[in-house]
């Protein structure tokens, strides 16, 4: 186990860099996620590892650090019942004539914006309706270089994938599966931090950041939602985590009347 100076310097690190925190309680799990790395660069503690990257001889142990530490959990089709709602709330501006658009903040590794895509190509398939522009941001570089090889072990490619869509979308490679080059096109990804520095310029129509704020303090939240407001166009919709909500967080957003789950900008 790091020590307590140790485990402040990293807890640090991934905050300043993303917003992210750690939790007191989860502490434990640096040792896990940053086993790797120790292996790599032949050290045998997570103290070595901060003192080597204190002393600021290496560009790239930072990055490599705070990638290992971003909590990337997910799945397709996680929460399906999601699905169904983006679905439905985009039908509006369809009506409208013009190509919707929706932007996955925070994708990991990319299996939200390519559940989304392979709902997206099915249904073009079937009714000839565009398929939604669909970008996708994440702030580890590893991550979204991972979504755009579209690459994914047995275990991941079977978290929520339904067989038939697996044989449809995926060609088996090794012991990975590889997303078809069709599906992957469809979705533009890039790296992108929700708390400071550029992203995709609006409008959208949906926002998904689903488990994002979670790990972020109130304060940090604060300034990520105006962020979020400014590119939603008029209609637009945020989706979050099942386990979050606008309420008390901010006053910029409120429960969609049209869409149960959703929020909407107030006054917009």
């Amino acid at each position: 186990m790091a020590s307590a100076s140790s485990i402040t310097v990293l807890t640090a690190l991934l905050e300043a860099r993303t917003g992210q925190q750690i939790a007191a309680y989860r502490s434990w799990r640096m040792d896990t996620v940053l086993k790797p790395l120790l292996r790599e660069r032949n050290f045998e503690t997570l103290d070595q590892l901060v003192t080597h990257m204190l002393e600021g001889n290496d560009r790239v142990i930072g990055d490599r650090i705070v990638d290992a530490l971003l909590n990337q959990e997910t799945s397709f089709y996680r929460d399906a019942q999601v699905f169904e709602t983006i679905v439905a709330a985009i039908e509006q501006a369809e009506a409208e004539k013009r190509r919707v658009r929706i932007w996955c903040a925070g994708c990991s590794t990319g299996q939200e914006p390519l559940s989304l895509a392979m709902l997206f190509a099915e249904r073009h398939e079937a009714t000839g309706i565009p398929v939604p522009e669909i970008v996708a941001t994440d702030v580890s570089d590893a991550a979204i270089t991972r979504a755009r090889a579209g690459r994914y072990t047995q275990f991941e490619i079977q978290r929520g994938l339904p067989v038939r869509r697996m044989m449809r979308w995926f060609d088996s490679n090794g012991t990975d599966w590889l997303a078809s080059p069709e599906l992957v096109k469809l979705v533009t990804y890039r790296r992108a931090n929700l708390v400071a520095g550029p992203i995709p310029p609006g409008p959208f129509d949906i926002v998904l950041c689903r488990n994002v704020l979670l790990y972020l303090s109130g304060e940090t939240k604060a300034a990520v939602f105006p962020r979020i407001a400014g590119v939603l166009g008029p209609g637009g919709l945020l989706v979050m985590g099942a386990g979050e909500t606008v309420i008390g967080q901010t006053r910029l957003f409120e429960p969609s009347k049209r869409q149960r789950g959703c929020y909407e900008v107030v006054g917009r």
